[in-house]
């Protein structure tokens, strides 16, 4: 026994305890403070939250995080809307077959599972098989010209996806991030999905919203007056049908007034009850009806109700704004939540551009006394008289619902646009009930499996068997101290990593006091066949965990999720057990070895 050897062997051990308890003892006291709020009375609560909120903050970016199937959340596959990218890339030249034969080229691809770009070309060719895509997509800063090939153009197309699909990642990550989610997933998915798992979020439409909101800000004028209430006298003119009853007597029904109400007023086209909007776009959604309208005027509904009625039930306002957009939200320099000074009612408060504001102050300046439409993903959220010329770049979002949705508003705002809508196609939701069963059917199988795997070990390998189960303990606390320290999740499969680890980690001592017995048996001193055992071992032992490490790299590399979530555990299982293998159990089995006349007995 090399007595120095052994020194330096017990500072490493010592150090590596040591930080590995350092950095989980952030999760501890997390633990400890989030305990202590919960017995907290709501009102004391809701004082040292605040007071504390740094301190909290800073100890939960440290701690241990638990993977969403462990503490519950959300699990949201978002796809691109691949055809309003297509209508936004041709926008300047969108005819009717265009129209017709993106939405034949929609219909096939979900009959097939195919991809949208492709069967539109498809579809665009067999109509016409002499047309250019050249006719509807054009682009100077990639070189696609009126003379461009149609596989030139498709190439266009699905690198614009393939960005649009990048942007909207980033997008929807800066949006999390300001949401506060710790540890969020978001990974893309073939070619225009992408897979957003949030931890502990527990307000589902809040997330919904901040993630499919596209954040497209406009800026319109609105109607005129008297040009509106024309179309809609002629638009219940429409709709008006007579019926005859009895032989003489007529009465006249619309089935528009029946989830309608004109009013011809400002720029207010009517107003329906939120059951009833969806049944009044179809009405209005006809070319006949289109066409009773003013060219550049289009109809748009309001974000919030105008009024509730008594028997609590929701109307929202039909708009008419210019189809033209004076402004974007490209302008908006900075937004804050704020309150009206008015009316106290939350708002948010935005500042433009030099080139904005003096957009702003043309705008505002020629139509002083008119109303102009603050418009956000084709809802009109606000349409203020203007008073005065407005120099300085500012104006305000009003109309919310709270302080909430003016924090959201901003962070959507700041992240930036969309290219395109994102749809949800998949969504879970795992509650903390069912995160907390999966947490105790983790640990019990960690139990379980250390429980059985040390009896073995003592039944088989006697003293040394009872220093591998030490290892083994040890071992774990390791994985969670690697775990924390650099910052990753535990999952439900990391936990069976951390399962398969068990196994692995006796794996090394079994090969160990293996060869120390057939040291024995060949004659050798206890001492000597210690020594041989551990040297005659350690090739076969690095050579499996090296071949499982860099399985675990590559799983960790290629996968997404679940598989990254394994992939993590496995890896830092493989270090803690090849460090409690070999250098604990030498250290524990030579200071039981230290007087030569004590017997150690390996089975």
């Amino acid at each position: 026994m090399n007595n120095n050897s052994n020194g330096t062997k017990i500072a490493f051990i010592a150090a590596f305890v040591l930080l590995c308890g350092y950095y989980l003892s952030f999760s501890v006291r997390y633990w400890l403070e989030m305990r202590h709020v919960d017995n907290l009375d709501e009102e004391t609560r809701t004082t040292y939250v605040a007071e504390n909120n740094a301190k909290i903050q800073d100890l939960r970016e440290r701690i241990l995080t638990l993977g969403l199937d462990l503490q519950g959340g959300m699990h949201v596959t978002l796809e691109l809307a691949t055809p309003q990218l297509l209508r936004e890339l041709a926008r300047d030249f969108v005819d009717d077959q265009f129209n017709e034969v993106l939405v034949e080229a929609v219909r096939i691809s979900n009959e097939n599972n195919s991809d949208v770009i492709d069967e539109f070309v498809s579809e665009f060719e067999r109509v016409d098989s002499e047309a250019r895509l050249s006719r509807y997509f054009r682009s100077d800063a990639d070189n696609i010209t009126r003379r461009s090939s149609n596989p030139e153009v498709v190439e266009y197309l699905k690198n614009q996806r393939n960005a649009a699909v990048d942007r909207a990642i980033e997008i929807v990550r800066n949006r999390i991030d300001r949401f506060g989610v710790t540890e969020p997933s978001i990974v893309r998915q073939g070619a225009n999905r992408i897979i957003v798992e949030l931890p502990g979020v527990d307000d589902e439409e809040r997330v919904r919203n901040l993630l499919r909101g596209t954040a497209r800000l406009e800026f319109r004028l609105t109607a005129d007056p008297q040009e509106l209430l024309t179309s809609l006298e002629r638009v219940i003119d429409f709709y008006n049908t007579e019926e005859v009853v009895n032989d003489s007597v007529t009465t006249q029904s619309n089935p528009l007034l029946e989830v309608f109400m004109p009013q011809g007023q400002s720029i207010v086209f009517g107003t329906a009850a939120s059951t009833d909007t969806a049944s009044v776009n179809q009405f209005l959604d006809r070319d006949e009806i289109r066409r009773m309208l003013p060219r550049d005027v289009e109809l748009m509904w309001t974000h919030r109700p105008e009024f509730v009625s008594e028997d609590r039930i929701e109307f929202y306002s039909l708009l008419g704004v210019r189809s033209n957009v004076e402004l974007t939200g490209e302008v908006i320099t900075e937004a804050r939540p704020a309150f009206d000074p008015m009316t106290n009612e939350p708002q948010v408060s935005m500042t433009m551009n030099n080139e904005g504001a003096r957009t702003w102050a043309r705008i505002t300046g020629a139509n002083v006394g008119r109303p102009v439409a603050i418009v956000l993903d084709g809802l009109v959220y606000t349409y203020p008289n203007v008073i005065t010329r407005i120099n300085d770049g500012r104006s305000s979002i009003t109309g919310l619902g709270g302080v909430t949705e003016a924090e959201d508003l901003v962070n959507i705002l700041l992240s930036g646009a969309l290219p395109a809508p994102l749809d949800i196609v998949e969504e879970r939701t795992v509650g903390p009930t069912l995160g907390q069963a999966s947490i105790d059917a983790g640990l019990n199988a960690i139990v379980f499996g250390l429980i059985v795997v040390g009896i073995f070990m003592i039944f088989y390998y006697r003293a040394g068997g009872f220093v591998a189960d030490i290892a083994l303990v040890t071992s774990i606390f390791f994985i969670m101290g690697i775990l924390a320290a650099f910052g990753a999740t535990l999952t439900l499969p990391g936990m069976a990593g951390i399962v398969l680890t068990i196994g692995m980690a006796v794996d090394a001592n079994v090969l160990i006091f293996d060869r120390i017995r057939e040291e024995q048996r060949a004659g050798k001193s206890l001492l000597a066949a210690i020594d041989g055992g551990y040297g005659n071992a350690m090739s076969a032992i690095v050579d499996a965990n090296v071949t499982t490490f860099l399985v675990a790299i590559i799983l960790y590399s290629f996968g997404v999720g679940p598989i990254k979530g394994f992939a993590v555990t496995l890896m830092a299982g493989i270090v803690a057990s090849l460090f409690s293998a070999i250098i604990i159990t030498r250290v524990i089995i030579d200071y039981m070895t230290r007087d030569k006349t004590r017997k150690v007995n390996f089975g």
